[in-house]
């Protein structure tokens, strides 16, 4: 078995030597984005619910977490050594029915994974958890193994909704779609804005929302891109930007059901508004998708016990 160590910081502060590199604040989007799908831009207004446009009767939120139990090195037999973590992570799926007023989790799963680059890297037992190597590709940089984490749990993240799902419902996925483009009547839905997409004169319509109104759909021409639209949720400060979020949709759909869709989000997602006094991140962060996190990070086990059980493992394969 190869021989591993655990980094000793907490891996909620990152490991202690990280590769180079990091954010900095964003940048406006260099983005190409047409304004024109719902309405021109000269004509952009704020859109209000129309008349006739009902909630769906059943809508499925998902939702997932990770956790690092632990930054670790390898030790190569030709003395060279690979940086892995050992995640927990897990996905689940609210399903609210609307109609009767009900919340229920429809499904949840936890994956766990040792993710490296390591060619000789084995599962590791700690406990009575198993870490499954996850082999990312590459020369094993530290900063790249984040993203194969969230690879993992996104793909976690569709198996639940697929398992969940049901006709006629609609799917909000906790953040852009990505790789869950395909999925049929689903939402992305972002709540922190860290890119600026359009420009002055269509920001301030965004910035100029009433609570219960959206924007006009547009359409990003990222590598990701799709239609998307903000909204202001109820219960937001009086900052430019308070309770704004962004939602979008797939790239695939006609112009048409995109701005259905655009309709629907606008009689659905208010009515799942946090409030400031039960959640900090209020009303961005949904009231089902707030319980949902709590829910899976309990499934995650306990943090301190996994690092300790990790560490008795790097121990065990060092003798």
């Amino acid at each position: 078995m190869t021989r591993f160590y655990v980094d000793a910081w907490d891996p909620a502060y990152g490991a202690s030597f990280e590769a180079a590199g990091g954010g900095g604040p964003a940048a406006p989007s260099t983005a190409q984005v047409d304004a024109d799908v719902e309405l021109p831009a000269a004509d952009w207004r704020a859109i209000d619910v129309r008349r006739g446009v009902a909630a769906p009767d059943v809508v499925l939120l998902v939702d997932g977490v990770r956790r690092i139990d632990a930054s670790i090195w390898t030790a190569e037999e030709d003395g060279g050594s690979y940086p892995g973590i050992a995640a927990s992570y897990a996905a689940g799926v609210v399903r609210c029915d609307l109609e009767r007023g009900a919340a229920q989790l429809a499904g949840a799963r936890v994956g766990r994974g040792l993710f490296t680059a390591s060619p000789s890297a084995q599962d590791v037992v700690a406990g009575q958890v198993r870490y499954p190597v996850q082999r990312v590709g590459g020369a094993g940089e530290l900063s790249k193994l984040p993203a194969a984490v969230q690879a993992a749990l996104t793909a976690l993240e569709v198996a639940v909704s697929d398992a969940a799902r049901t006709d006629g419902d609609l799917l909000v996925v906790d953040g852009q779609l990505r790789s869950r483009r395909h999925l049929p009547r689903t939402l992305g839905y972002i709540k922190s804005q860290h890119s600026q997409y359009l420009d002055a004169r269509l920001t301030a319509v965004v910035t100029g929302l009433a609570p219960g109104q959206r924007c006009p759909v547009f359409r990003l021409g990222t590598a990701w891109g799709g239609y998307s639209w903000y909204l202001r949720l109820p219960g937001a400060g009086g900052a430019p930007w308070a309770g704004i979020v962004r939602v979008e949709c797939s790239a695939e759909l006609p112009e048409a059901e995109a701005i259905e869709l655009a309709d629907l989000s606008l009689v659905t997602l208010p009515r799942f508004a946090s409030s400031p006094y039960k959640d900090p991140r209020a009303p961005q962060n949904l009231v089902p998708i707030g319980g949902l996190e709590r829910t899976l990070r309990a499934r995650l086990g306990d943090a301190r016990l996994l690092q300790r059980s990790l560490s008795m493992a790097a121990q065990r394969g060092r003798r």
